[in-house]
């Protein structure tokens, strides 16, 4: 009878002390598992330096018409040729670059959709950072008259600007980060990750001013284009979480 007895009991016994080992691991596990998002804090930090632009684009532009679309291009190219023979010898990478920009023709038409002429237009780009210089070439500049101008910021002065602020953005992150973690009672902070990108969303644009193209400019205006750059906002933002202990 005794044999009998334990033969039975002994898997019973087994499976109650196991069940109870399992319960017992559970909850080791839950907090073990939940324990990388315990104590975690996400926030952010910036970083602003307002710089002066030091870049000049102007726009240079022509506009012809007439009733024969080859000739209305050819009297647009010849605007083109006459206004890179005096801008190229002026060139000087990065202080002055020269290039074309559009350059487009189109059919005008009357209320019937019969086409009645041609329009064309063609233009050429004065940018960089010899802003006394563009402006001066601008005024020799006869065949066509100035369309845009706008100031931005050089590659160089950019990342310069931009390296200050991130500076300025991660010391603000782990003050925040520091100020957060004591308030709520906690020594220290770990960081857990980081991501640091350039924000221009929502800032103030290059000044671009639209002028007034003027057909009746005298041919011997060399007057240079009175232009003066202003100063814009360069941003960064540090972002991410930290854990705090």
């Amino acid at each position: 009878m005794t044999t009998r007895t334990l033969s039975v009991f002994r898997p019973m016994l087994c499976v109650a002390v196991c069940a109870a080992a399992a319960t017992a691991t559970l909850p080791a596990r839950a907090a073990e598992d939940s324990s990388p998002m315990m104590n975690v804090v996400e926030l952010s930090g910036k970083g602003a330096v307002q710089v002066q632009q030091d870049m000049l684009r102007m726009v240079l532009e022509t506009t012809r018409d007439g009733s024969d679309a080859a000739a209305v291009q050819s009297t647009l190219k010849q605007a083109l040729d006459q206004a890179l023979q005096v801008a190229r010898p002026q060139a000087a990478p990065g202080r002055l670059d020269v290039r074309t920009g559009a350059f487009s023709l189109y059919p005008l038409r009357d209320a019937k959709g019969r086409i009645t002429g041609w329009q064309g237009r063609a233009q050429l780009i004065l940018e960089g950072t010899d802003i006394a210089r563009i402006s001066s070439l601008s005024g020799r500049i006869h065949s066509m008259t100035v369309s845009d101008i706008g100031f931005d910021l050089s590659p160089a002065a950019r990342r310069k600007a931009e390296s200050q602020a991130q500076e300025e953005a991660i010391a603000d992150f782990r003050a925040r980060a520091s100020t957060i973690a004591h308030s709520f009672g906690f020594q220290a902070y770990t960081v857990r990750e980081v991501a640091v990108r350039a924000d221009n969303g929502g800032l103030p644009r290059p000044y671009m001013a639209r002028m007034a193209v003027a057909s009746t400019r005298a041919v011997d205006d060399a007057t240079p284009m009175p232009v003066e750059p202003g100063a814009t906002t360069v941003q960064v933002t540090a972002s991410g979480a930290v854990r705090m202990h």
